[in-house]
């Protein structure tokens, strides 16, 4: 039975991959899933979300940080388009 790995999520497919990982015979293939879940780790340490980055400013600097954004970036100047 082939499942379509498209439609799976969260942990069916991460249970769906354990079970095809313990298929696995060939020691070379298996060194390969270990260095792709090792690259994963080192990838993961250093990810932030943008809300703890938030919290790292004053009301101050959000304030001006979002009149920046207002000014500078949200402009559209006809000219770009042609």
């Amino acid at each position: 039975m082939r499942i379509n790995k498209m439609v799976m999520f969260g942990e069916a497919k991460k249970l769906y991959l354990i079970e095809e990982i313990l298929k696995i015979e060939n020691d070379a293939v298996l060194a390969e899933v270990e260095t792709v879940i090792a690259k994963s780790k080192l990838h993961a340490v250093g990810r932030k979300s943008f809300a703890s980055f938030a919290e790292m400013w004053t009301k101050e600097e959000a304030d001006e940080l979002e009149k920046n954004i207002e000014e500078g970036c949200e402009q559209i100047h006809s000219d770009d388009w042609k």
